[in-house]
């Protein structure tokens, strides 16, 4: 039982994910007269797993491997995979990320603001759900393209940043892939706000 115990807290430890965030182009300092900006969320370039697996080839193999298992549980799955978009991950990335830059700057990031000068574009390029058996876990991954641009010309991009294998995970158990992506999501969000309020100091 101990070896057992051993084992697993050896390969938890092992397993060690670092968000690696930089700055591609520009800076944050046209934000500071700003009130608002529009944020957009964008998965049309979504690859999943190490096999950069399309979402809707995950989407369909998941489904497909619950049902087999339990007929109906992939279909109930599969629409609780697409709510967590709006339910989860976005909202946390907001949240997370309206918390750190607020210590600064007071500007609300919100989707579908109307007749703001710029929009935040969150690309978000791959996920990785992770796992949690008791004891052994493994935190889900989230890879993101951020740039802020031009409203009205949104070639214009006044500053880039790319967020890699920011990790989902929390304190105890979470058998859900979707919270421990969406904790991957909180991350992403409160290191670009981290950013943010660097530059607006």
């Amino acid at each position: 039982m101990k070896k057992t115990i051993l084992l697993a807290l050896l390969l938890i430890s092992s397993v060690g994910f670092t968000q690696k965030i930089k700055v591609v182009k520009g800076d944050f300092k046209f934000l500071s007269s700003e009130k608002n900006v529009n944020v957009e969320f964008n998965y049309s370039n979504l690859l999943l797993m190490k096999e950069n697996m399309t979402e809707s080839k995950y989407v369909e193999n998941r489904k497909n491997e619950l049902n087999e298992k339990t007929r109906g549980v992939g279909d109930s799955w599969a629409r609780k995979w697409e709510g967590a978009k709006d339910g989860i991950w976005q909202p946390k990335f907001l949240e997370l990320m309206a918390a750190t830059v607020s210590k600064e700057k007071d500007i609300v990031f919100q989707e579908d603001l109307k007749d703001t000068k710029y929009t935040l574009l969150v690309d978000v390029v791959w996920i990785y759900p992770g796992w949690d058996v008791a004891m052994m876990k493994q935190p889900a991954k989230v890879s993101v393209n951020l740039k802020i641009v031009d409203s009205k010309n949104k070639n214009n991009v006044l500053v880039e940043v790319n967020s890699e294998n920011a990790p989902g995970d929390q304190w105890g158990s979470n058998f859900s892939n979707e919270s421990r992506i969406g904790e991957g999501f909180a991350k992403t969000g409160k290191s670009f706000g981290k950013m943010i309020s660097k530059d607006l100091k």
